[in-house]
């Protein structure tokens, strides 16, 4: 009966079915024969059911690379310090136009008078606090003036209102008043202890002469042009100190061109008209010269094609080589550099006669013999040596220690003038152990405002020691004695520190010249040594040096925007 049931399922049964029957018996007989699983078996087992089931399972997005996620925080980071950057920006604009009030300085302090707006003066009124000082500066130009970029000011290549700082927004941003007379100092009295200024302006008021006291004087006057006694250079040469020095030569280039391409001209007047001369191989004779070829081969030529031929500018100089204070490197970079500029460099050459055509110069050959050469030019710029003003040798003559001195006003290491009490020379009208630079006036100034400040402190703790005695000589108790003396204590201690101001050292930071052809040399002081180079890097830096070194935002900013519309536009060559 058993198996006639078997049977009787069996033929109830698909074929399909049966198939099925078949593959699960097999499956259980081949389950029966295997081997039974051992324990270590089952991790295996599982293992690769996970694997199985993982990849079964959708694979998770891949995460983002190390580096993008750089690149990411970097423009993050990017993106802030220009928001940062371009706030201070405009706060520091927002508050040069916008000066605090001042209050009136207590009129029984010390009467603190400055000569001059140059670099010594102003670094001086920089640091200077002048809530300690009533405070008088004399000027005859009542700015400020960036002279290291004076010489791109004769061919356009930057606006002269754009290195000129207004003396009364600087004096404005100062806490307490400060009084500025637009007026040439004439004299200064020592015995009386005034200076005696006098109004030039064309306009003039009912009084143009006066006298100012002074129980402090600094006089940083600068120095004049020296022309060695050589006749005829004060009335026929160019000279490169002022800004009106500059408009005037920029002005004379455009008369020589124009001259040159009259009418009916002859050669020979033509190829004089064109020729610049340039006396004086430093810094600034070098500088110059390398922006009027700049200016020649960028634009007159391009526009006046005409002078291509006759256009030179020629170096005059009286050492056997121009930028003496320069390492050799730089000087043989420099006149290869002239070379390829076809600018002249005649050194060991010295003027000895000017005329309105031509000088007169004394040369020196390679064997040591000399002889006189005519050298005929168009436009003659003097820029070379400093000169004695005459209020400062006025004063050289009022006092006996200054008897020996040739140059200026011989200083000790407080720049204090020899033979004169309260008297501080800064600048090129002080003779010190440094050559007459900007950058040695700006560091005089500097020290100077220290100095005054720190006197100003040391006679304010003074009269509080004095104060401090008379109260411990009247107290009534021994507490009140001690209190007070713990007091005279701590003054004196804050005395202490504050004498520890030493003499004045110059460090010298370094020396720049633009050679042209967007060239440049600098000799720069790093750690105990120096870096010489040349060239195009050096004079993207000599740029970024002279535009962070410009007095205030507002002139870097229109320097800059000089530099980018020269080179859009080119520079102007109209006359005026």
């Amino acid at each position: 009966m058993a198996g006639s049931s078997l049977a009787i399922r069996s033929k109830m049964l698909s074929p399909s079915m049966m198939s099925i029957s078949r593959r699960s018996i097999s499956t259980s007989q081949l389950a029966l024969r295997a081997k039974p699983i051992r324990a270590n078996n089952i991790s295996q087992v599982s293992r690769v059911a996970r694997r199985g089931y993982a990849d079964a399972a959708p694979s998770p997005a891949p995460k983002p690379k190390k580096r993008f996620r750089f690149l990411r925080w970097g423009w993050r980071l990017t993106w802030l310090t220009g928001v940062g950057l371009t706030g201070a920006l405009a706060f520091e604009i927002y508050a040069q136009r916008h000066p605090e009030e001042q209050f009136e300085p207590d009129p029984e302090k010390k009467t603190l008078v400055i000569l001059g707006t140059g670099w010594g003066s102003i670094s001086l009124l920089k640091k200077l606090d002048t809530e300690n000082y009533n405070v008088v500066v004399v000027s005859p130009r009542n700015y400020f003036l960036f002279t290291p970029l004076l010489p791109s000011c004769t061919t356009g290549l930057i606006e002269h209102r754009s290195i000129m700082e207004p003396i009364r927004n600087i004096l404005r941003h100062k806490k307490a008043t400060v009084k500025f007379y637009e007026a040439e100092a004439t004299k200064i009295d020592y015995e009386k202890r005034v200076v005696s200024i006098s109004d030039d302006s064309e306009i003039k008021g009912d009084i143009s002469h006066t006298e100012v006291p002074f129980d402090m004087l600094v006089i940083g006057v600068g120095a004049e042009n020296a022309t060695f006694g050589i006749k005829g250079v004060r009335e026929h040469s160019c000279f490169l100190k002022e800004v009106g020095d500059a408009q005037n030569i920029r002005k004379r280039i455009m008369d020589c061109v124009e001259t040159a391409m009259f009418k009916d001209q002859t050669p020979e007047e033509v190829k004089r008209l064109l020729h610049m001369v340039v006396v004086g191989g430093g810094p600034t004779g070098v500088e110059f010269a390398g922006e009027l070829q700049d200016f020649f081969n960028d634009d007159l030529k391009k526009w006046i094609p005409e002078i291509k031929d006759n256009f030179h500018v020629t170096l005059v100089e009286a050492l056997p080589n121009v930028l003496p204070m320069f390492s050799k490197q730089l000087i043989d970079y420099t006149e290869s550099t002239f070379k390829e500029e076809e600018i002249s460099i005649r050194a060991k050459t010295m003027v000895k006669n000017v005329t309105d055509k031509y000088i007169q110069a004394e040369v020196t050959k390679p064997d040591g013999s000399k002889e006189i050469e005519t050298i005929p030019y168009g436009l003659l710029v003097w820029a070379t040596g400093n000169a004695v003003r005459p209020v400062v040798r006025d004063l050289m003559n009022q006092l006996p220690a200054q008897k020996n001195s040739r140059r200026g006003l011989a200083v000790n290491e407080y720049l204090v003038v020899n033979g004169a009490d309260n008297v501080w020379a800064v600048g090129d009208c002080a003779i010190s152990n440094y050559a007459p630079t900007a950058q040695v006036a700006g560091q005089e100034g500097a020290f100077l405002g220290r100095l005054f400040n720190t006197m100003a402190k040391t006679e304010a703790i003074e009269k509080e020691l004095k104060s401090l005695s008379d109260a411990q000589s009247q107290a009534k108790s021994d507490d009140d004695r001690n209190q007070v003396f713990d007091e005279i204590r701590e003054r004196q201690r804050q005395l202490r520190r504050t004498k520890q101001i030493g003499p004045f050292q110059y460090s010298h930071q370094g020396s720049l010249a633009y050679i042209g052809k967007e060239r440049a040399v600098a000799d720069i002081s790093w750690l105990s040594g120096n870096i010489a180079s040349g060239g195009t890097m050096t004079y993207l830096f000599w740029r970024s040096a002279y535009l962070s070194m410009c007095f205030s935002t507002r002139n870097r900013f229109l320097v800059a925007f000089d530099w980018i519309k020269a080179k859009l536009f080119g520079r102007d060559v109209s006359r005026e």
